[in-house]
């Protein structure tokens, strides 16, 4: 037997007790009013509409769902988005609510249908909205930390559906800094080399810095400017010219604009026990370990970013989607200042 709502304005009331039994107590639709009745947004209105389970009316007029449906686009924002995720979600046999009092989190995810604790905050995006780094860290403080499950859904123009488990991750691994011979590496134009093999030897060996480079060691900008700052490099031109650090930096820049930001986060990861390599052939800044190369495959793909960091959503897709193929995690290393909060965006399938 269908569901009777009646049309008040911009909600459904739903007075009949067996009505509110089937919606409330079953399933977490709607929302109890004192006076005995249930009160239905538009949203959740429209969805019982298209699945056939209620019969609407307005002043003893039924309404169909097409002019409910336009109803709903002009008040409710972002409405289409919104009800895809909500009807998939729904469909997937989730207990869902909808979030009125903000525009940040769409819906919360109820633990179990019969109890009123929340497990999940969901946010509904279109596939051509922005990625706001700020916003997403400003939502992981506000739900994860409070023990609660961060959801993004995108939707695409097609209407599919992609989710993403969205948390603050503390990375560490078992990589320990081990101490090594002062020696000299020569920077040639996108690399440097040390020829002096005992260095080179334990450099490759024991923390897995640079890569065979005939009989030499070649270096990255990143690992040789970690090194130089650890006092166990100096640096020289092809000619013989000793550089400073700033004099590193500089000419380094002129060809990887953002390597000071890089190093940042390469610093902060050794310091957590990760060994770290490029991650270029993953379309990420690094890749790291958390143990020795021939123990273990790299667990993450870190790009560096910072705090004004925005990007559109096909591309955080690609990554991650990439990420998700080659069994690593995607992390945002977002850098504020002195701070770096690592953010974890994974694939979700609810």
């Amino acid at each position: 037997m269908d569901i009777s709502g009646e049309l008040v304005n911009d909600h459904i009331l739903v007075r009949k007790p067996s009505d509110i039994g089937r919606l409330y107590n079953k399933s977490h639709i709607g929302t109890p009013l004192p006076s005995n009745m249930l009160r239905l947004s538009l949203l959740e209105g429209v969805f019982l509409l298209d699945e056939g389970k209620m019969i609407l009316h307005q002043n003893k007029k039924q309404i169909t769902f097409p002019a409910l449906l336009k109803q709903a686009v002009q008040r409710i924002p972002e409405f289409e988005t919104k009800y895809l995720v909500y009807r998939d979600l729904r469909n997937r046999g989730h207990a869902i609510t909808q979030v009125d009092d903000q525009n940040t989190v769409s819906f919360r995810k109820f633990t179990q249908k019969n109890e009123d604790a929340y497990s999940s905050a969901i946010a509904a995006y279109s596939e051509r909205d922005v990625l706001d780094i700020e916003l997403t860290k400003q939502l992981i403080r506000q739900y994860t930390l409070k023990n609660n499950a961060l959801w993004f859904a995108l939707v695409d123009e097609e209407g599919d559906l992609t989710y993403y488990d969205v948390s603050k991750v503390d990375l560490s691994g078992d990589i320990s800094e081990h101490k090594y011979p002062r020696g000299t590496a020569v920077l040639l134009k996108n690399r440097l080399i040390v020829f002096d093999k005992k260095l080179a030897g334990p450099l490759l060996q024991k923390e897995f810095f640079g890569k065979p480079f005939g009989e030499t060691l070649q270096l990255s900008f990143i690992e040789a400017l970690y090194l130089l700052e650890r006092n166990i490099l100096e640096i020289q031109t092809i000619d013989g010219k000793t550089l400073s650090e700033e004099q590193c930096v500089r000419q380094m820049q002129k060809l990887q604009p953002d390597i000071v930001q890089r190093l940042i986060v390469f610093k902060d990861l050794k310091k957590r026990g990760l060994l770290v390599k490029t991650g270029f052939k993953f379309g990420a800044h690094f890749r790291a370990y958390s143990k020795q190369p021939e123990a273990t495959h790299a667990e993450y793909l870190i790009h560096v970013i910072e705090k004004n960091f925005t990007s559109v959503w096909a591309e955080v897709s690609r990554a991650v989607r990439l990420a998700h193929s080659v069994n690593k995690e995607f992390i945002f290393a977002c850098i504020d200042g002195t701070m770096i909060d690592y953010i974890r965006l994974g694939r979700l399938r609810p």
